[in-house]
């Protein structure tokens, strides 16, 4: 079994590259340059391959990487430039997508919420940077294998905004609230070696797309239909109540994005000053 990203609907191959073979696909991100950021072709090409990976029988297990020399470094500067100049909308420059096809996420948080669709295991293979909306990509996927002089972080209260792609699910399904909170209030970054202190890593490794396709090996070994039910099931619990929850984020980002302590955020941060906010909240 093998596939051509120009066979892919939605995918473009300057974003995602898509190689399987024997059952397992080795899915990457391929903006190198940007440190694999993402823009609209990146969020699309991701939903699209993720969609594609979902009609395939013969599949056993994905890889998710990133080409170059990070996974992901999170959304693209331009649309926090964007921000910076006051330009409203979910996402900034960035089109999260409405609602459609009976889904429960849009856009942006398919890219992440896909890998669970998926019905085989997802294992990420992290290196360099997961940031911001890539740490949450990372959160989605089943298994997470990660360099441990990786630069973690949910970065989204840096710049004024909160994770919205899935994240806030994705994170506190796998750690204590405390810790989430931590990580979250705070948006600092944390190694990969601290981030399997913490729970939110699966395996350290030097190599993790190297053990990540090992892993794949192993697994595509085993029976496709166990393995496929053991997914479901799991999954069933462990995403009980994810409609509420992104449903949730959606509204708190469609408030902050545009607001005066969000473009703040960013153009502080562009302006290398101290941020100057307001003491009023929108939440009261």
């Amino acid at each position: 079994m093998s596939a051509a990203n120009s066979s892919i609907p939605g995918v473009t191959e300057d974003r995602v590259t898509i190689a399987i073979e024997d059952g397992i696909a080795d899915v990457r991100m391929n903006r190198a340059d940007k440190r694999n950021a993402l823009d609209n072709a990146m969020f699309t090409s991701l939903a699209a391959a993720g969609d594609y990976l979902k009609t395939l029988p013969e599949l056993r297990v994905v890889v998710l990487s990133g080409d170059g020399a990070s996974f992901c470094a999170g959304l693209d500067f331009g649309s926090f430039q964007a921000m910076a100049q006051g330009s409203s909308g979910q996402g900034g420059s960035v089109n999260a997508g409405g609602m459609s096809d009976g889904r429960i996420t849009h856009l942006a948080q398919q890219v992440c919420w896909v890998w669970q669709e998926v019905p085989v295991p997802v294992i990420a293979a992290v290196h360099g940077h997961a940031l911001g909306g890539g740490m949450q990509i990372a959160l989605g996927t089943d298994i997470r294998i990660v360099h441990p002089d990786t630069q973690l972080s949910v970065r989204e209260v840096h710049w004024g905004l909160i994770p919205d792609m899935t994240g806030t699910l994705m994170l506190s399904r796998l750690v204590r609230p405390d810790i989430v909170k931590d990580l979250v209030f705070s948006a600092r970054v944390f190694s990969g070696a601290e981030g399997f202190e913490l729970g939110v890593v699966t395996r350290l490794s030097k190599t993790p797309h190297a053990e990540a396709m090992d892993l794949a090996q192993e697994i595509s070994g085993r029976s496709p239909d166990a393995v496929r039910g053991a997914k479901k099931l799991i999954n069933l619990m462990a995403n009980d109540g994810a409609a509420q929850q992104f449903a949730a984020e959606r509204e708190v980002i469609g408030k902050l994005i545009g607001g005066a302590n969000q473009v703040e955020a960013v153009m502080s941060h562009f302006e290398k000053r101290p941020p100057k906010f307001s003491s009023s909240s929108i939440f009261g």
